[in-house]
C-alpha cells in the first residue's frame, strides 16, 4: 500500500511541477522583454514627426506612436494614412526592415504615415502580449485616432508576422479599413503554436505542448483557438497583399499561400520573395517592395494605376 501512496504522490509531483514548467513558458511568452524605440526618424531623411499617445480599444491601454504627415516632410499628400502594425516583440521601428525606411518611402509616395506600439512594447502600456487577440483592439484604437484627427482620409494597413494577422483580423472586418497588406502572417495561431512551440521554447512537444495550449487560456484569459485569421480573410470583402519570403523558418511561407487562396477580392495578390527570411523581404529587396506596395496602395485606395517597372511585372 505504501508503495502505491509513493507512486501516486510521485505522479502527483510531477504533474504539478510539468504543469507549473507550462505556465511559466505560457507567462514569459506573454510578456516579451522590450525593445526601446533608438532610431531617429532624421536617419531616414523624414523631418516632421507628430508624437502621438491614444487609447486602445481596451480600458486602460495608453498606446504610444508618430503621426507622420507626407506634406509636412514635402511630398504631395494623396489624402491616405497607411498604419503599420510591429510584430510579436518589437516596436514601431521593426527594425530588421528599418521599418522607417518603408515609412519613407511611403511619405514619397504621398501617403501619411502612423507607426505605433502595440500594447507591452516600446512606449505602450505594459500589459499582456497575445499574438494578435487583444492586439486587435490596439490596432482599432489606431483606427479611431486616424479618424478622428484625420477625418476624410483613406486607411490602409501594413502589418509584420503578428501584425499581419492583426491586420487581417481587423482589416477583415472594419469598414474603414479598405486595403491590406499582410507581411508574413500566420493562418492560425494554435495551429501555429501547435507545430512549432517546441522551436520557441525548448521543451518537448509531449506533454508541454498540451499543457501550455490547456493552461494558458485559463490562467491568462487569452485563448491562442480565438486567434484566427484564416476567418477574416474569407469574410473580408477587400484586396489584401500577402507578402512572404520563401525561405521564412519561424513562419513558413505556405501560411500566406493558404491565406491568399480564401481572398475572393480580385485586387488580391500573393508575393513570394525568394530566400528571404521571417520578415525579411524589404530588406533582401527594398525598391521592388517599395514599389509593390506604393503600387497596390495607388490601385486600391486612389484607385489609379501605378505601373510597376517592368522588370516587376
Amino acid at each position: 500500500m505504501n508503495w502505491m501512496i509513493a507512486t501516486v504522490a510521485g505522479l502527483v509531483l510531477a504533474a504539478a511541477c510539468m504543469a507549473a514548467v507550462a505556465l511559466r513558458v505560457a507567462w514569459k511568452l506573454t510578456h516579451p522583454r522590450r525593445r526601446p524605440v533608438d532610431m531617429e526618424p532624421s536617419r531616414f531623411g523624414i523631418g516632421h514627426v507628430e508624437a502621438v499617445t491614444f487609447p486602445s480599444r481596451e480600458d486602460g491601454i495608453t498606446l504610444s506612436g508618430w503621426y507622420i504627415p507626407a506634406e509636412a516632410n514635402g511630398h504631395d499628400g494623396n489624402g491616405c494614412t497607411l498604419i503599420f502594425a510591429h510584430g510579436y516583440g518589437q516596436n514601431r521601428l521593426e527594425p530588421h526592415l528599418p521599418a522607417l525606411s518603408l515609412a519613407a518611402r511611403m511619405l514619397a509616395a504621398g501617403y501619411d504615415v502612423l507607426m505605433f506600439d502595440f500594447r507591452n512594447a516600446g512606449e505602450s502600456t505594459p500589459a499582456l502580449t497575445t499574438i494578435g487577440l487583444r492586439e486587435q483592439q490596439d490596432l482599432r484604437g489606431a483606427i479611431d485616432y486616424v479618424e478622428q484627427s484625420r477625418p476624410g482620409q483613406k486607411i490602409g494597413l501594413i502589418g509584420f508576422s503578428m501584425g499581419a494577422a492583426t491586420s487581417l483580423l481587423v482589416g477583415g472586418t472594419d469598414e474603414r479599413v479598405q486595403a491590406v497588406v499582410a507581411d508574413s502572417p500566420f493562418y492560425s495561431l494554435r495551429e501555429y503554436l501547435e507545430e512549432n512551440l517546441p522551436q520557441w521554447t525548448g521543451l518537448p512537444r509531449v506533454p508541454f505542448n498540451w499543457l501550455i495550449l490547456t493552461l494558458s487560456p485559463v490562467m491568462l484569459r487569452a485563448n491562442p483557438s480565438e486567434v484566427r485569421p484564416y476567418m477574416a480573410v474569407k469574410r473580408a470583402d477587400k484586396p489584401i497583399l500577402f507578402i512572404h519570403g520563401t525561405g521564412d523558418e519561424t513562419v513558413q511561407c505556405g501560411n500566406s499561400e493558404q491565406l491568399r487562396a480564401l481572398s475572393a477580392h480580385p485586387d488580391s495578390a500573393l508575393w513570394l520573395v525568394p530566400q528571404a527570411g521571417h520578415v525579411r523581404s524589404y530588406a533582401m529587396m527594398p525598391d521592388e517592395y517599395g514599389e509593390r506596395v506604393a503600387a497596390f496602395f495607388h490601385k486600391t485606395l486612389l484607385k489609379t494605376e501605378k505601373p510597376l517597372p517592368a522588370r516587376n511585372r
